[in-house]
């Protein structure tokens, strides 16, 4: 067989090179009809418990979206859906229903509704599961508009937003969200309820929800108490250790008089590690932590005190902030320090 000539091997070249291409594109056709097939089935399995609520506060009519979570007519929506307005009304199944309000709570920015009928219900899953770049698919209710899926991915797992610390952890999500679509259920890809749309950030190119662990907690609040019972354990200051101990940098600075953590024997200078079942590696950690201590409850928290690990008993109180109702906590005045506050003109501690 004779060598094939200079233009011959281009040619060739070129056709493997255009085949290739062509493989390439086939297959990325194919992955996107993949994705579009997994977004429709998870929407035909999932929307039939997303529902439209109307409600009127003192200023307008509101409207937005929410989801049942069990069979009893539950439902999770937003605090700026659910939270300050009244006269509610759920639509799904082509039929509207009366609502009433079952709990409100702003520091998680959620809350619940409930109807008396029997409805379908989303499975719970786990937001902690989800890493960056996470593709998750929304369902609400944009601008008066029938029903509609949204797919986007995770962007970030954030504890600040313009300076400000949110209460606990935020999923940042490049999902477009429009009028009406605050409460949407943020969905993995596997149809659970992972996160609750709580907010648009800057022209509605992404949006914040919050992770459903914090819903999950107020209504286990709420199934025990009758009520959100947020935790408070009296550490006022923490700042970032010298250096990591045992993993962790979050070392305690300032502990209340006759406080809860002050009782218990916490101590200046204890690193901490964990708060209840919350692994601690930086200041920051402790406000996530602090979000999912219930008043009542004995908390375990362990420390390093020198070299010597030390775990305390510390049974909570109501946190101030319970009084006040603030979502966000106040930025740091001074460089490096974080301090524990959900006010900014009164300076609680987790």
């Amino acid at each position: 067989m004779s060598p094939l000539s200079g233009s011959k091997r281009n040619a060739l070249a070129f056709a493997l090179v255009f085949c290739s291409g062509a493989g390439w594109l086939f297959a990325q056709e194919q992955s996107a009809t993949t994705i579009s097939h997994q977004v429709r089935d998870i929407f035909e399995r999932a929307a039939k418990a997303v529902v439209k609520i109307h409600g009127v506060d003192e200023h307008s009519e509101i409207c937005g979206t929410g989801f049942f979570v069990d069979p009893t007519g539950t439902l999770y929506t937003a605090y700026t859906v659910g939270g300050e307005a009244g006269n509610f009304t759920v639509e799904f199944d082509g039929k509207k229903y009366p609502a009433r309000q079952v709990v409100a709570d702003i520091r998680s920015g959620t809350a619940m509704l409930k109807v008396d009928e029997t409805t379908p219900a989303l499975p719970i899953g786990k937001s902690d599961e989800l890493e960056l770049a996470t593709p998750v698919v929304s369902i609400g209710y944009p601008l008066d508009l029938p029903k509609t899926p949204n797919l986007g991915m995770l962007a970030g797992l954030d504890r600040k937003c313009l300076g400000r610390y949110f209460s606990t952890i935020h999923l940042r999500v490049n999902v477009p969200i429009q009028r009406g679509e605050a409460g949407a259920p943020l969905l993995n890809m596997k149809g659970e309820v992972v996160g609750i749309v709580v907010s648009s950030l800057e022209n509605n190119s992404a949006c914040y929800a919050v992770p459903i662990e914090a819903a999950e907690k107020i209504r286990t609040d709420f199934v025990r108490f009758g009520e959100a019972r947020h935790g408070w354990i009296g550490v006022n200051k923490v700042e970032p250790a010298a250096q990591q101990v045992d993993g962790s940098r979050a070392m305690v600075t300032q502990v209340g008089d006759e406080t809860p953590a002050a009782r218990s024997g916490i101590k200046e200078g204890d690193v901490l590690l964990h708060v209840g079942t919350k692994k601690i590696s930086n200041p920051e950690d402790v406000f996530d932590a602090s979000f999912y201590i219930t008043a009542g409850d004995v908390v375990p928290i362990t420390v390093m005190r020198g070299d010597q690990k030390m775990t305390f008993h510390v049974q909570a109180a109501m946190h101030p902030a319970s009084r006040t109702g603030v979502l966000l906590a106040s930025p740091g005045t001074i460089p490096g320090v974080l301090p524990m506050s959900l006010d900014e003109d009164f300076p609680h501690s987790p």
